[in-house]
């Protein structure tokens, strides 16, 4: 994802967001979220009659919160002209408009269409692949014009519609909303993460005898753990470093910070530290939710690699 800043909207007006990009990027599943945050939300509105839905044209009546979804199947679509449009009705008092891309790799998006076997609106007779590259052409001036750009290539549909909620629920800025997830490398990085440690420099419990089985939330795993020299001083310096950074987080609007901590496998290691992290910041106040992503997965010499000698 790019452009990371927050925009929370006017304090007064109407905040009006043009949700676009390349068709099975994820646009649909972006308005559902948005319109249970509260916006009212429109697909595939004909750009043209824009206007009558924003500002002094509809005065009281306007929706404080617009979110409107278009893409190159809308009647009258024209990546120029939107942009002029848009500019156009930014000078009004009261109306703040941004615009969310949704941008995917080529074949990815390939991929989900041969899997829903869905017809691509710009496929007319040609392969999906081919159609995706006109596409991508067509909507590159609303790409670079974009305030927003979410490339959902990694994202699972739920993926989306975390970093949707995270990004636009609008929770007061004096709170914040913590996620703390253990993984396994092996099995693949989070992708909505903000803070990413490695915890395999730590000793593996997998290839102690009578832990290979059990996981971090064991009190005979947690203590080999915890017995590691590099332990104390590790945790340490990862705890103030987290304490330190989340009310600076805060401070700049941030609503929602995801830690993630890792090993091998992501049953051991991740795990306790996760764990750990999460009972200093409820110890400090904070109320953070815990995931272990990979604690159900299955032991697996071939995912742990080497033994430690």
């Amino acid at each position: 994802m790019t452009n990371e800043s927050n925009l929370s909207g006017p304090a007064s007006g109407q905040e009006v967001m043009l949700v676009t990009g390349l068709s099975g990027a994820g646009k649909t599943t972006t308005l559902r979220v948005l319109e249970d945050l509260g916006w009212e939300a429109i697909d595939n509105f004909p750009i043209r009659l824009l206007e009558r839905l924003i500002g002094k044209s509809l005065g009281e009546e306007a929706p404080s919160r617009l979110a409107i979804g278009f893409d190159s199947r809308t009647r009258g679509f024209n990546p120029e002209e939107i942009i002029d449009l848009a500019k156009q009705l930014t000078t009004q008092d009261g109306v703040e408009i941004s615009t969310l891309f949704l941008d995917c790799s080529g074949a990815e998006l390939e991929r989900r269409y041969n899997e829903t076997r869905r017809r691509h609106p710009m496929a007319m007779g040609r392969p999906v692949i081919d159609a995706i590259r006109a596409e991508r052409e067509l909507l590159a001036p609303l790409r670079r014009w974009s305030d927003m750009v979410i490339d959902t290539t990694a994202l699972t549909t739920n993926d989306l519609q975390q970093a949707i909620r995270q990004r636009f629920a609008g929770a007061p800025s004096d709170e914040i909303s913590i996620t703390v997830s253990s993984f396994g490398f092996a099995r693949g990085m989070p992708p909505l993460s903000d803070l990413v440690f490695d915890m395999r420099f730590l000793d593996n419990p997998h290839w102690v005898d009578g832990l290979r089985e059990k996981t971090g939330l064991d009190h005979d795993v947690s203590a080999h753990i915890m017995a590691d020299p590099a332990w104390d001083e590790a945790f340490s310096r990862i705890r103030d470093l987290i304490l330190m950074l989340l009310p600076r987080y805060a401070a700049q609007g941030k609503a929602h910070v995801n830690l993630a901590f890792g090993c091998t496998g992501g049953r051991h290691r991740s795990v306790h530290t996760a764990e750990a992290i999460a009972q200093v910041l409820r110890d400090s106040g904070f109320s953070p939710t815990v995931i272990h992503r990979n604690l159900g997965s299955r032991a697996a010499d071939q995912i742990e690699g080497t033994p430690q000698t």
